[in-house]
């Protein structure tokens, strides 16, 4: 028995083992929840697994989000919650792993059960609304591709009557072709319900818009904004519904009823971001909300929720809606970029300094404060303050943002419990250089929080989408081996808008040709009396053809606005061929003594017209350079074509405009 277990124990060891060096982002974490009742409160904890520290970054850590079961939420680590109601509740938690390896820990939900009546003395904390304020949206933590996130809207009747509304959500953005977020699970816990959208009666077209840069429209309907905004009190609710129809192709629909003056209530909702989600990791995202309080009226408040996208829960990130633009319509644009940062310290930061990478295509000079946290007024020039202030300082490749005289709770801080009082962010935008070139650029930010050793964010890219640029072309084609040739063509050009440097271009083209072709021949009959007949024939071929040339595919460079080479392959086929034909033959007479003498009598001259149509095939190779505006706009070019069939030489001078 003692052999077999051996036996079994030396088979299994090796598995064990394996199963032990894992890459990290494989192996399933669990965090069971703890909890200790006291009559109607009940604090609550969870068993946390060790973090994976990723190397170079700030020190890893946790942070919580918790649901009641009850309609209650907290994003403290041990909660204490009190509940107002005998029963049955299931809690959950969601953690959230920061600067650490492998996929968030997962937690079973747990049922409790209350017993007590409801203390008044007990009562959670204070409103998180401020005054005149019905909507509040939060999140537990960014949306990464093929994970799960919460999203949390609170709503408050503000009214001094009891009424019934609606809470809509409009997700997936349109600027994006796949779809972001799918709603996995709502929960309602005061009776809401989820109905339809109402049909409105005037339907606007789809904005397929990548973004509000690539849009050539001004209508108030298609002028979204991609960053937070704040709450915004409209009247007409028709109007918003359509705006937001036009800029999401995704919503969800709730119903209330009979919410009392002053009553606060919260929706829960689990989003599963699909794997198909945008990964550029500088983009951003947006959901937007409309709370309507009283469903007989069209009073409502919008609000849009940004989320920039992340491969890692780091607080630390650069994000801009410039991912993809439409270089047509940038130009007077704005583009904006959001650097959003945490103090992970244990104590607070006095001096936080913003060092930001900017690429030469944007003028600095254009630089706008959208927004910023810690709030404060921008320090003055050339002058020295005692307040708190944010002073912003231009270089040639960079803008520094230094947040002076500021108190930033650090997230290791003794009697900190609200994380989000760690975090700041600073929101800016810029107009374009003046001459901006059609080409990616990376930008990142390096962080100093006081003295201590600056964080790295991630890049933030830009980059435009390739655009159409259709060239009208005309020219006139020299082939040196045709006689009397003369060939005239008109085409057009598909190529990407303004391309910066490489870029492909296909070409088609008709031409209207003429050109002479003279061939000599003779033909030789014997006599009877061993005298030859010798006829020499001249034949003159006079050609008008219509030809079609297309280039496939050709590799352009542009060394700079004025001056670019290419080369690539040219196919050609003479679509009507017609040949107007002369034949003259001159007749002699050999004797057997070897005289030539002229024989009129056999003298010959006739004519013919040949016409044909798909043929001449040929093929060749191609290199050239155009001079003017090359990027867009006119110039002048030249091209040599080698065929591989006969005539095998062409020169093609030409004049383009691209659009």
């Amino acid at each position: 028995m003692r052999g077999i277990l051996l036996f079994y124990l030396g088979v299994l060891l090796p598995f064990l083992g394996l199963s032990q060096i894992q890459s990290n982002d494989t192996i399933s974490r669990s965090a069971p929840i703890t909890y200790d009742i006291q009559g109607n409160n009940v604090t609550y904890g969870a068993q946390m697994p060790l973090l994976n520290q990723i190397a170079g970054a700030p020190k890893a850590y946790y942070t919580y989000y918790w649901e009641f079961g009850d309609g209650n939420y907290s994003f403290k680590k041990n909660p204490t919650h009190t509940y107002k109601k005998p029963g049955n509740y299931n809690a959950k938690l969601w953690a959230t792993n920061n600067y650490d390896n492998g996929k968030p820990p997962t937690s079973r939900p747990k049922s409790i059960t209350i017993s007590s009546a409801f203390d008044e003395a007990s009562a959670d904390g204070p409103s998180p609304f401020i005054e005149n304020e019905d909507l509040l949206l939060k999140r537990n933590r960014e949306p990464i591709p093929d994970q799960e996130m919460v999203f949390i809207t609170s709503y408050k009747n503000n009214n001094n009557y009891v009424s019934s509304g609606k809470l809509y959500l409009f997700y997936n953005d349109n600027q994006f072709k796949n779809d972001n977020f799918i709603i996995e699970n709502t929960r309602l816990h005061y009776g809401e319900r989820i109905i339809p959208l109402d049909v409105i009666s005037e339907a606007l077209p789809e904005n397929d818009d990548h973004t509000l840069l690539a849009s050539a429209t001004h209508s108030l309907l298609k002028n979204k904004t991609l960053f937070v905004q704040d709450t915004t009190k409209r009247a007409n609710l028709p109007l918003t519904l359509e705006e937001s129809k036009a800029l999401y192709r995704s919503y969800q629909v709730i119903a209330f009823d009979d919410m009392k003056p002053g009553e606060e209530r919260n929706i829960f909702r689990t989003l599963k971001t699909t794997p198909e989600m945008i990964k550029d990791t500088s983009a951003i995202v947006t959901l937007r909300s409309v709370y309507v309080p009283d469903e007989n009226f069209d009073n409502h408040t919008v609000k849009d929720t940004e989320m920039e996208i992340v491969t890692s829960h780091d607080p630390n990130k650069m994000s801009s809606n410039g991912w993809l633009m439409n270089y047509r319509f940038v130009r007077f644009k704005r583009l904006k970029f959001k650097v959003r940062f945490q103090n992970n310290g244990e104590g607070p930061a006095n001096t936080i300094r913003l060092e930001t990478d900017t690429p030469e295509m944007f003028d600095k000079s254009t630089l706008r404060i959208e927004g910023m946290y810690p709030d404060c007024p921008i320090c003055p020039k050339e002058q020295e303050v005692n307040y708190s202030c944010l002073d912003t300082i231009l270089q040639k490749d960079k803008i520094i943002f230094k947040f002076n005289r500021i108190y930033l709770p650090g997230s290791e801080q003794k009697n900190v419990a609200e994380i989000d009082s760690t975090k700041g962010f600073v929101k800016y935008s810029m107009k374009f250089a003046k001459d901006f070139h059609k080409k990616k650029t990376k930008s990142k930010t390096a962080i100093y929080f006081d003295k201590n050793e600056p964080i790295i964010t991630n890049y933030a890219t830009t980059r435009f989408m390739p655009g159409i640029s259709i060239g009208a072309k005309a020219g006139y084609i020299i082939a040196p081996q045709l006689d009397n040739q003369q060939e005239y063509f008109v085409g057009a050009t598909l190529s990407p808008f303004k391309s910066y440097r490489a870029y492909y271009q296909a070409e088609l083209m008709f031409s209207a040709a003429s050109y002479d072709e003279l061939r000599n021949f003779e033909t030789s009959t014997v006599n009877a009396d061993g005298s030859r007949n010798i006829i020499q024939f001249s034949e003159l071929n006079q050609f008008n053809n219509i030809t079609v040339y297309a280039v496939p595919g050709s590799i352009r460079y542009n060394f700079n606005n004025f001056f670019a080479m290419g080369a690539g392959v040219q196919l050609k086929l003479d679509m009507t061929s017609k040949n107007d034909q002369e034949t003259t033959g001159e007749a002699f007479l050999l004797d057997g003594n070897g005289i030539l003498t002229p024989n009129p009598d056999l003298d010959s001259f006739t004519t013919d017209e040949i016409e044909d149509s798909f043929m001449n095939a040929q093929a060749g190779v191609f290199i050239g350079m155009n001079i003017g505006t090359v990027r867009i706009g006119p110039s002048l070019g030249v091209r040599y074509v080698y065929n591989f069939d006969a005539p095998n030489s062409q020169i093609q001078l030409y004049g383009i405009w691209k659009f």
